[in-house]
């Protein structure tokens, strides 16, 4: 009996606790140096990882997705949107095609000026003879502060910046966050707020460029947008203050359809640029679904969900590849969740008026499934 008992206690040192499980992964975040703009200043990047595997890369420079990895129906991992690396040009000039944040009014605002309490104000020209995106000194290239935050069942980041009293030509010293959460339901959420000490509008976007392929074009891929209308626009993209029905347009997503099916009507472009106008109640700001896109061939699907009003759909040229194409193309869609464009000057559109006291909210999801 003794020597039974000496054999057990002898196997519980060398096996451990008799009822000791082996710890559960869990969703971690890992902070490196992305690398240094040409004065000197440290980007930092936070790879977040769930516990499925799946990742986001944020850097803070521009507050940019640099990465987004989640599995196609077969379990393989690939990006969803254009990786981004470091290089001398991006940190100069911004880097194309990333999920940067804009600010801090995302879109357009027609002859780069406004009136607000009745005083005009005139931003920086940087679309002809209008302004875009926040102006030549955007959110998306600037370098933000971060830090790891605590949001249970996700990997999350928070950044911040400081946009100063006449950055641009707006009023007021804004005060932006943006958190980043991936979460183990493959879900990268985008939570934004902003505080400011004068009036000032205010319209945050994420510009990710989604391929679901994850190659190759997105001509094929279907996407359903959940709005009945959409914000007419001039030749400039300028609205001109009416909302009309889509449908018997090529811009009409109310059912799915192919990316590119219609891309021969959309005109010399040949690409999607439009803003729509989600179905949604007057004054309600929940989540809401805004539009989904699936790829047939990986069986990734992506979702978007938002507390914005709008979603603007912008693509690269929906034509065929021609025989002379020596490499594939990455074609692209971007789901652009945000306010109208030129809200500023149109006042039945929905306000975009942040005033001292206030505190400016808004989130998107983007859900990742495959089947």
């Amino acid at each position: 009996m003794r020597s039974t008992l000496a054999l057990l206690f002898l196997a519980s040192i060398v096996a451990g606790p008799l009822h000791a499980q082996p710890a559960s992964p869990a969703p971690a975040v890992q902070r490196t140096e992305f690398g240094r703009t040409p004065d000197g200043v440290v980007v930092e990047q936070f790879t977040l990882t769930n516990t499925r595997g799946a990742s986001a890369r944020v850097i803070t420079y521009g507050a940019i997705v640099a990465e987004l990895r989640v599995p196609d129906r077969d379990g393989k991992l690939a990006s969803v949107v254009r990786e981004i690396t470091a290089s001398e040009q991006g940190f100069q000039r911004g880097f194309a095609q990333s999920g940067a944040v804009f600010g801090r009014v995302a879109n357009r605002i027609a002859g780069a000026r406004f009136t607000l309490d009745g005083q005009e104000y005139k931003v920086t020209r940087n679309n002809g003879a209008h302004h875009i995106h926040g102006g030549a000194k955007n959110f998306s290239r600037v370098v933000w502060q971060a830090a790891p935050s605590t949001l249970p069942g996700s990997a999350s980041v928070t950044l911040t910046y400081v946009s100063a009293d006449g950055e641009e030509g707006f009023p007021g010293r804004l005060t932006t966050t943006v958190t980043y959460a991936l979460s183990d339901a493959n879900t990268l959420r985008i939570d934004y707020t902003a505080t400011t000490d004068k009036p000032t509008p205010i319209n945050l976007t994420n510009h990710a460029y989604f391929n679901l392929a994850a190659s190759s074009d997105v001509l094929d891929q279907e996407l359903t947008i959940n709005a009945d209308r959409y914000t007419v626009v001039d030749a400039d993209l300028i609205p001109s203050g009416e909302i009309k029905p889509v449908a018997g347009l090529p811009i009409d997503f109310t059912r799915p359809s192919p990316i590119g099916a219609r891309g021969d009507r959309l005109g010399a472009s040949r690409r999607y640029d439009h803003n729509f106008v989600l179905n949604r109640r007057a004054g309600d700001t929940s989540l809401l679904f805004a539009a989904r896109a699936r790829d047939p061939r990986s069986g990734r699907v992506l979702e978007v969900w938002t507390t914005e009003p709008g979603v603007q759909l912008y693509t690269s040229p929906l034509t065929a590849p021609t025989p002379e194409e020596k490499s594939p193309r990455f074609g692209f869609f971007c789901l652009e969740t945000q306010h109208y464009p030129d809200s500023v000057n149109h006042p039945a559109f929905p306000s975009t008026i942040l005033r001292p006291g206030q505190t400016f909210r808004s989130t998107t999801e983007f859900r990742f499934s495959a089947k």
